[in-house]
């Protein structure tokens, strides 16, 4: 959940889409269920505490908030008048609309039975406020699977950790949303995360930059119309807006055109805004960014050589200026942002969801109690010199459930493949490993096709999908990279 964006991962098959929140926006994401950001500033409301009075967090929101904020009952509500009446709604009733919203876009495009959801929320959310979403969600008719922290989601989202079963390294997410800055340092420990230092800043999100943007503009008619329009609540709303619009275009373009309709007085205004001038106003905020991570790095007791991967997410951390300060302070660290910023956590809650999608019931137990495989499971190949070779694909004590990825290399002097899976203590060789499965994974069609490879001397890349559920149960798919034909299979535990 954030503030200020909502959006839905959903899947059809294997295959990553997109749709927005709701109508009016439009985001991108993959399979086999949905995450929800409620549109709404409502984290500050639900993180609060009781009494509100006492909370600064809820005095400084009652404070901002453009929607009249009142205390009523010992609890914060949002006065709304309707012309006819007052009507008094809570923060649980906003999220719970919201997600009504979500369910009904969700139904649009999946069909009536795509209830199930992963909600992903800030780190610093405590167990009453993550209740209090979930049963706001479930209201609106969601299955709640799980809630995740954000900070998880980003890595599912890559994939870290659950591509390689074996490994350990250190992954810096940062997270720059709407409102705030969140910044994580998380140990990856085969597919196991851990939070080793967080930091939160409220005083640092896309807002600001925007309304960075926003005085600039305001100075700039101010300069060409004689017109302070700083103290006109209609005028600066219609500048932020403008503005907002204008910084996203910066992330992609050298400049961007803010034209505003009738701003003050009739008075149209017109001007252009340069990247390097959008640079330059925002770099105090720029350096409050970097100046937080570094802060971050010195409560776990890193430095930026100890960091393997850095993650990016959160709609302002698109910016290439804030990216290439990032690149100066991590120089030889890979940074990931391949995936749209804003998209990467609703796509980890996605692969959350389908992880946990093929139990039929979750309960309270689910959550606390993580299943571990008990052997190594292995596959089985052969090397450059014939001989064979076996790779771990889950070893022993992976967190389950659990997928893994893998390509098998068929060679060009074959005309068929059979996979051969294996299970072992992982004490000893591969000469005391019992087979644990054996199938032909290739179809007759893929077999003439390595056949004919036979000929010209090629070989094949064979992709190999495995899912290990908690039951123990193992999914295997594998395809012909070059054809797309595939073969699939599901081996039951043994009685």
């Amino acid at each position: 959940m954030a503030v200020t964006g909502s959006v839905l991962g959903l899947g059809r098959g294997n295959k990553p889409s997109s749709m927005p929140g709701y109508p009016g926006r439009s985001d991108a994401l993959p399979p086999e269920a949905y995450e929800i950001r409620p549109r709404i500033r409502l984290l500050s409301l639900l993180k609060a505490k009781v009494p509100y009075s006492d909370d600064p967090q809820a005095r400084k929101y009652i404070t901002e908030s453009k929607c009249l904020v009142i205390e009523k009952n010992g609890k914060l509500r949002y006065e709304i008048d309707t012309g006819e009446e007052k009507k008094f709604v809570s923060p649980e009733d906003v999220a719970r609309l919201i997600f009504s919203k979500m369910k009904e876009t969700a139904h649009s495009v999946l069909g009536s039975d795509a209830n199930d959801v992963v909600i992903t929320v800030p780190f610093d959310f405590g167990e009453k406020q993550k209740s209090a979403l979930g049963e706001a969600a479930r209201a609106a008719g969601f299955n709640v699977l799980r809630l995740i922290h954000e900070p998880s989601a980003a890595l599912l989202a890559y994939g870290i950790g659950q591509d390689s079963p074996t490994g350990k390294s250190n992954i810096l997410v940062f997270k720059l949303g709407g409102t705030s800055l969140s910044i994580s340092v998380m140990e990856v420990n085969s597919g196991i995360y851990r939070v080793l230092s967080t930091n939160t800043d409220n005083n640092i999100g896309g807002t600001h930059f925007t309304e960075t943007l926003a005085q600039y503009l305001a100075s700039e008619f101010q300069r060409s119309f004689r017109h302070d329009v700083r103290g006109n609540a209609r005028a600066m709303m219609k500048l932020m807006n403008g503005a907002d619009t204008a910084k996203h275009s910066l992330s992609t373009l050298g400049s961007a055109n803010c034209f505003l309709d009738s701003l003050y007085e009739g008075q149209d205004f017109d001007c252009n805004v340069s990247r390097a001038r959008f640079e330059l106003l925002c770099s105090p905020l720029f350096n409050k960014c970097i100046e937080a991570i570094r802060e971050v790095l010195e409560q776990s007791g890193f430095t930026a050589d100890d960091i393997n991967k850095v993650v990016l997410c959160g709609g302002s951390s698109r910016i290439p200026r804030l990216q290439q300060m990032i690149r100066d302070l991590f120089p030889a660290v890979e940074l990931l942002n391949s995936i749209p910023p804003d998209e990467v956590i609703p796509i980890g809650a996605a692969i959350e969801a389908g992880i946990l999608i093929g139990k039929e019931s979750l309960s309270v137990e689910d959550a606390l109690q993580i299943e571990c495989s008990a052997k190594d499971i292995l596959v089985k190949g052969v090397d450059e010199s014939g001989a064979n070779s076996f790779k771990v694909l889950f070893p022993s004590g992976t967190p389950l459930p659990a997928r893994r990825q893998h390509t098998l290399q068929a060679p060009g002097s074959i005309s068929s493949v059979c996979l051969e899976l294996y299970e072992s203590e992982g004490k000893n060789s591969a000469k005391v490993e019992n087979k644990f499965a054996q199938y032909s994974c290739i179809s007759t069609a893929l077999c003439a096709n390595l056949l004919d490879n036979k000929v010209s001397g090629r070989g094949n890349d064979i992709y190999l999908f495995a899912k290990c559920q908690v039951d123990g149960s193992l999914h295997v798919t594998c395809t012909d990279q070059e054809t797309g034909k595939c073969e699939a299979i599901t081996i039951e535990v043994a009685s």
